[in-house]
């Protein structure tokens, strides 16, 4: 028993002596086992870095440097917005090509949750997933094209956005493509070429 609490004793001094009294203060920089890196070498808005011999921390592009698209010449393809407004229009060309792209695209990072069709029930609506949008509902479907695609860029409620995984091309891709499923869905015969209305007709 003597072993038993002696033992004790040292243990509850180790603690202490490790994690401190409650309310005490130090400027010693805490042990943590699973930091999580909260604290890393990085660099800080408008702090200097000493890694560079000049001491600027934020750095011009390296010569040479070409970007893949300027937002200020195309604000409308990179953000979906005009001004202060969703645009509206897809602006790629819209070839079978294009929508083939899109359906690609769609079945990889949409169909699990919005459905093949876009419909709102996807896989991951059979394990508890809820509040996927239906493509087919009004609201949606008037949704403008360029507030479709800032969705898909930066995500909205539950969804995540996939600005990081899809380029701009292949989002607007997709745009086109939720439009052709859209139309698949809820198209009139009056949206039918007038040339093709005979085989749907029977004649």
């Amino acid at each position: 028993m003597r072993t038993f609490l002696l033992f004790l004793a040292c243990l509850v001094f180790a603690v202490v002596s490790v994690t401190g009294f409650r309310g005490t203060k130090t400027t010693r920089n805490p042990i943590e086992i699973f930091p999580d890196m909260v604290r890393q070498a990085k660099v800080k808005e408008q702090a200097p870095s000493l890694f560079f011999p000049d001491r600027r921390a934020s750095r011009y592009p390296v010569t040479g440097t070409v970007p893949t698209s300027d937002p200020v010449d195309q604000p409308y393809l990179n953000t979906g917005m005009i001004g202060d407004y969703w645009g509206d229009g897809i602006p790629i060309s819209v070839t079978a090509e294009t929508l083939k792209k899109g359906k690609e695209r769609f079945e990889i990072f949409c169909s699990a949750c919005h459905g093949a069709a876009g419909s709102g029930n996807g896989i991951a609506t059979q394990y508890g997933l809820v509040g996927v949008p239906n493509y087919h509902s009004d609201h949606t479907r008037q949704m403008p094209d360029g507030q479709i695609f800032y969705v898909i860029t930066h995500g909205q409620g539950l969804m995540l956005g996939y600005g990081a995984n899809l380029s701009v091309e292949e989002r607007w891709t997709v745009v086109a493509y939720i439009r052709a499923l859209q139309l698949s869905q809820n198209a009139t015969l009056a949206d039918v070429p007038i040339a093709e209305r005979p085989e749907l007709e029977g004649k």
